[in-house]
């Protein structure tokens, strides 16, 4: 991850990103190995060394993603001093993660049936323990909620925050503070205080 107080990435973790940066401009098919050795200052065959075929990097992007959202989600409600407390630490990861990474969002959506059949399963597998995590917090809140109704719920909430690589009209600290207002209203959240 790139930042100011991000350390250097390794050369995978360069590879990945821009994969990231040019399968979200072009599409998975509209970039070859060569055309991400080049962005990265290396040969296509070079590539090689760090990932069997193209493929594997969408797949290892697209996983790794997926955990980090579910362990950094399990963090934020460990961290927490209730159950609207973790959903608006959730929140607000879930809209950091967005602003960030907008790249992987659109990699996700658009080159999805790319995605090797095992890699597929591993996300899914993920994306449901991370939306079970969301709806277990959010039936806390108000356990008048159902199961499905909650996870309902929690899909809405991605929905709207995903939508950040289309909808990202604001400088980022306008987005995020808007975001973070209609996700929380969104999920029903009580008003703080």
């Amino acid at each position: 991850m790139t930042g100011p107080d991000a350390e250097p990435l390794t050369r995978r973790e360069q590879i990945l990103e821009t994969a990231a940066t040019l399968f979200a401009r072009r599409g998975f098919h509209g970039v070859s190995v060569v055309d991400i050795g080049a962005a990265c200052g290396i040969s296509g065959p070079a590539l090689y060394k760090h990932f069997a075929a193209k493929d594997q990097i969408l797949a290892e992007m697209l996983v790794s993603i997926s955990e980090r959202l579910l362990a950094v989600g399990q963090d934020r409600v460990r961290a927490a001093a209730g159950p609207a407390d973790a959903v608006r630490r959730l929140v607000d990861w879930h809209v950091d993660f967005a602003l960030h990474h907008q790249a992987l969002i659109i990699v996700q959506d658009r080159d999805w049936s790319s995605l090797p059949e095992a890699a597929r399963d591993r996300v899914r597998t993920l994306q449901r323990e991370y939306v079970d995590l969301w709806a277990d917090q959010l039936r806390l809140v108000d356990p008048g909620v159902g199961v499905a109704d909650s996870q309902a719920r929690a899909h809405a909430t991605f929905g709207l925050i995903n939508s950040t690589p289309h909808s990202g009209l604001l400088p980022e600290a306008e987005m995020r503070a808007l975001l973070v207002q209609m996700a929380a209203r969104a999920v029903a959240l009580p008003a703080e205080g």
